[in-house]
């Protein structure tokens, strides 16, 4: 007998014994083919919600590789924008302007350069001669000279017209006596105009000296000889501030044309006791001057009847004597 090393002494050789029947094959629609079951798995009922089935298993690991797949592009993606950022030193990428911008930006410079134009232009004008005065022209006059307007208005020949002051020449002008109001204009390129309103005589009052003109503010503004028909003023201190020649003065002007051409005189001794005599010697009380237009309405349609005096102080009560 042939002995087996390793063997016990004393003991048989071990007899190759037959596999013991494991029971009855599983069935192959139970078992998973891409697991092999555990040996020691509790078997689970397929009725049970906790059972996962081959289709079940297959949609969960496909799920998790899905996801597995996104969270490394998400990784990649910002890993790559990181890069970026290091590679810019953390600065954002500049934005191309768009067209409203571009369009905004041409309007603003051409407007810089038009106004740097303009103010260029402006200083050629205000300090060369280019636009300078060559011809003064004065219209308006009646009684008075151009040569005193001129001398009165003071601008040298040749002077750029932007550094004319209007104004100052216009109060230069308005000291005449005789100017009511002066107004001067630039008429480029080389015009300066001064346009004059002068005084015009409503009464005449006689004085030492002579006959002195006054016009409708009640201005002494000539000692001269009167227009025809001009009536006389009867005040102690006839004068734009004295209330009886503005009392007198304010009838006058009330007074219609065919009347007004009667006139010889007005007596103005207060502002309520006003008095006019006509060229023919006939006397109207006229009192105060209240009602004034009222009165000289009426006082119209007294004088086509006869009498010597005529009382308007009462519009509503006008009286002939």
């Amino acid at each position: 007998m042939t002995e087996v090393p390793g063997a016990p002494q004393g003991e048989p050789p071990h007899e190759e014994l037959e596999p013991q029947d494991a029971g009855p094959e599983p069935d192959s629609s139970e078992v998973d083919p891409e697991a092999a079951p555990e040996e020691d798995a509790e078997p689970v009922d397929p009725t049970s919600p906790d059972y996962e089935g081959p289709r079940r298993r297959a949609r969960r690991e496909r799920e998790e590789r899905r996801a597995a797949q996104a969270r490394a592009e998400a990784i990649e993606q910002a890993r790559r924008e990181a890069k970026r950022r290091v590679h810019s030193n953390g600065a954002e990428p500049a934005k191309v302007p768009t067209r409203g911008v571009i369009r905004g930006l041409k309007v603003l410079m051409w407007s810089a350069l038009a106004s740097v134009l303009a103010v260029a232009l402006g200083l050629v004008l205000y300090f060369t001669p280019i636009m300078s005065v060559r011809h003064i022209a004065v219209s308006g006059l009646t009684t008075l000279t151009e040569p005193e307007v001129l001398t009165a208005a003071a601008v040298p020949q040749g002077t750029p017209l932007l550094q004319v002051d209007t104004d100052v020449v216009a109060e230069r002008v308005a000291t005449i006596r005789r100017v009511a109001s002066a107004r001067v204009q630039r008429d480029y390129p080389s015009t300066l105009r001064i346009i004059v309103v002068e005084r015009v005589p409503v009464a005449v009052k006689d004085y030492p000296d002579g006959p002195h003109l006054f016009d409708k503010d009640g201005v002494d503004f000539a000692a001269a000889p009167p227009p025809q028909g001009l009536p006389y003023l009867d005040t102690d201190n006839p004068g734009p501030t004295d209330p009886p020649t503005k009392a007198a003065l304010q009838v006058l002007l009330s007074l219609r044309p065919e009347v007004a051409s009667q006139v010889a005189r007005i007596g103005a001794p207060s502002v309520a006791s006003l008095t006019l005599t006509l060229l023919d010697g006939r006397q109207v009380i006229w009192g105060t001057t209240d009602r004034t237009e009222e009165k000289a309405l009426k006082l119209g349609a007294l004088l086509t009847q006869p009498g010597q005096t005529y009382d308007v102080s009462s519009p509503d009560l006008p009286t002939v004597k």
